[in-house]
């Protein structure tokens, strides 16, 4: 039975969002309670830009594991790849991806995965927002989360974007 059911009914519910990156994989963790988010935690996670790009996942798999059993996690929310002309840098995101897909997972969380426009269009308002004004909001909707850097305020909308979801999508079912 996976962790998250056993979970059900305890309130608040913790939301781990990740923002995946080779270099940066930015997290935060919320506790939702009906409509109302709490900040509890937020870091980013950094692998040795020198080591081997098999060791770089394993630090990155390792960091997410650490950070939902220090947090402990209800659910896990993570950003789609964002595809650019450059196909080697997208094959090398989507492998950083899948680390930070497989520690929720390996856990026993729920896993949703959100687009990069649906995310900044949940935050911000709009799919094309820049890292300006997801910072400005995510300082707005979790004053007590302090200064953020880009990659945290992401993993932190992607939070957000999975607590608002969920719940309209409990409202539809």
């Amino acid at each position: 039975m996976r962790e998250h059911m056993m979970n059900a009914n305890r309130l608040p519910t913790r939301i781990l969002g990740l923002d995946p990156g080779l270099r940066r994989t930015g997290w935060g963790v919320l506790a939702v309670e009906g409509s109302r988010m709490t900040h509890i935690a937020h870091g980013v996670i950094t692998p040795d830009e020198k080591a081997e790009f098999a060791d770089r996942l394993l630090h990155l798999f390792e960091g997410i594991t650490a950070v939902i059993e220090q947090h402990r996690p209800d659910e896990a929310a993570v950003e789609e790849v964002f595809l650019n002309t450059n196909a080697q840098s997208t094959l090398k995101l989507g492998h950083a991806r899948a680390a930070a897909l497989i520690a929720p997972a390996r856990a026993g969380l729920l896993v949703a995965e959100y687009s990069t426009r649906l995310v900044k269009k949940a935050v911000v308002g709009t799919g094309a927002a820049d890292k300006a004004q997801i910072g400005f909001m995510i300082a707005r909707l979790l004053p007590t989360a302090g200064k953020t850097t880009a990659d945290c305020a992401d993993a932190l909308a992607v939070a957000i974007t999975h607590a608002n979801l969920r719940v309209a999508n409990r409202r539809v079912a």
